[in-house]
């Protein structure tokens, strides 16, 4: 290590991890714009937020939760060209005023997160 690693991780940080209350608003954040599936979801964060990352195992503890709680649904979507069909997950017929309302959580948790980096440039 030297000081030149110090300055150049504050200039570039490494992405930060998203928590679960973080990953069930960006998910639902994610299904209100079109359904989805859990692989896609990662790679959506990764090319849209390329400052977050979001693990498979926090993932799927959103969507678990997300599902138990009646905000979204799975179905299975047969694919061409793949073996099994792919799960997909959608919002809820009556879910959509509640995901609206949490998906903006999301929307300003990364507004206020980008002021504060810009205002550390």
């Amino acid at each position: 290590m030297s000081l030149e690693t110090v300055y150049q991780f504050f200039q570039a940080p490494p992405p930060r991890q998203l928590n679960q209350e973080l990953a069930v608003c960006y998910v639902l954040s994610t299904l209100l714009q079109r359904d989805s599936f859990a692989s896609e979801m990662i790679q959506l964060l990764e090319r849209n937020y390329p400052a977050y990352r979001l693990s498979d195992t926090v993932l799927y503890g959103a969507l678990k939760f997300l599902e138990a709680e009646t905000l979204i649904e799975g179905y299975r979507e047969n694919v061409a060209g793949r073996g099994r069909p792919r799960r997909m997950f959608q919002i809820t017929p009556s879910a959509y005023s509640r995901a609206k309302d949490l998906a903006a959580l999301w929307q300003k948790y990364v507004s206020n997160d980008e002021a504060k980096q810009a205002k550390k440039a």
